[in-house]
């Protein structure tokens, strides 16, 4: 088996990605499109406050055993409107469960919350869901300010004024012999972005003499800690519902719906690793996992392990290449531009 070296989600054989991007409004959507046959799916949801659609039926126990796309977008719930725009693009493909001459796509999908940058009355519905597929390739992802990602931000704990622009990114590892690990995260936390090798924040809450940032985690951890209220409202300033990463990690194993679901629940590992603090009760931190299959080799216990393993590090490097990768929209700065 072949594999590519883009660095991405694309590089698991089978797996395309496309984006719809509104600069001017700064919403998006970003569909991940399986092989035709489908992939194994699997979920993992830590947030408290999830948007999602499709995502009971990829647990272990129900029916239905794959997934045909999977969509990230933006404009909060409102956003899972595109997802019917996915489906009619898959069924036009003849791609989806055949019952007879119907073709029922299945998509799952999840939301971040980006209505209070840009344009809140603006937000991907089918036709930009349909646009996401037509721009689907197998070639490297597009990052940063781009996609679901457009509209994101990150180190919200001071609120929007201190905030740095988040963004999409992508990551993969070869685990050699053609095995493939790849993630797609789309990056708009409330807490901080670090690096886990280090411990280095790399967007934090953005000090007031512009010289570094302020540690996130730490502040929440002080007495009579708070985050700043609007004015007009006496609330915290994005309060709630307003945040939430979202990602997919895929591989090109034969899995099983059970490893796939755990491989799921690596990815959000790798979440915690690059976000702090992350699963809060601000965010619906949200992880689908794809298994395409296709590669030749046994998964066994070790490389079950390996391949978790290696979907925490990759949903780890995804989160900071969408951080990274990002630039300034709408008055929020992105870490390249401090």
């Amino acid at each position: 088996m072949t594999t590519t070296n883009n660095n991405s989600i694309t590089d698991v054989p089978g797996i395309h990605v496309g984006h719809y991007t509104d600069l001017v409004n700064a919403k998006g959507c970003t569909v991940v499109l399986c092989p035709e046959g489908g992939a194994v799916g699997g979920v993992d949801v830590r947030g408290t406050a999830p948007g999602t659609r499709e995502t009971d039926l990829l647990r272990p126990g129900q029916l239905v055993e794959r997934v045909h796309a999977v969509l990230l977008t933006g404009g909060s719930a409102y956003g899972l409107d595109a997802a019917g725009g996915v489906m009619r693009y898959l069924e036009e493909h003849g791609i989806g469960f055949r019952m007879g001459d119907i073709v029922v796509p299945i998509v799952s999908a999840a939301v971040i919350f980006d209505l209070t940058l840009g344009s809140s009355r603006v937000r991907p519905g089918p036709e930009q869901g349909y646009q996401a597929c037509l721009a689907a390739t197998s070639g490297p992802v597009a990052e940063g300010t781009v996609g679901a990602g457009t509209g994101a931000t990150v180190a919200k704990a001071l609120g929007r004024d201190k905030a740095i622009k988040g963004g999409l990114g992508s990551a993969s590892i070869h685990l050699g012999d053609g095995l493939v690990v790849g993630a797609i995260a789309v990056v708009n936390a409330v807490g901080d972005i670090v690096d886990p090798e280090t411990g280095r924040i790399i967007a934090g809450p953005r000090k007031e003499d512009g010289k570094g940032f302020y540690n996130s985690l730490e502040m929440s951890l002080q007495p009579g800690f708070a985050r700043p209220q609007h004015a007009s409202t006496s609330q915290p300033q994005e309060a709630g519902r307003t945040n939430t990463t979202i990602g997919v990690v895929a591989t090109n194993a034969s899995l099983t719906k059970e490893q796939v679901n755990k491989m799921a629940e690596r990815g959000q590992d790798g979440m915690a690793l690059a976000v702090r603090p992350s699963h809060t009760v601000g965010d619906g931190d949200t992880v689908f996992a794809l298994a395409t299959g296709g590669w030749n080799g046994a998964v066994d216990r070790n490389q079950l392990q390996r391949i978790s393993n290696a979907a925490a590090v990759a949903m780890a490097r995804a989160i900071i290449r969408g951080v990274t990768q990002a630039t300034g929209l709408c008055g929020v700065p992105a870490v390249g531009e401090l």
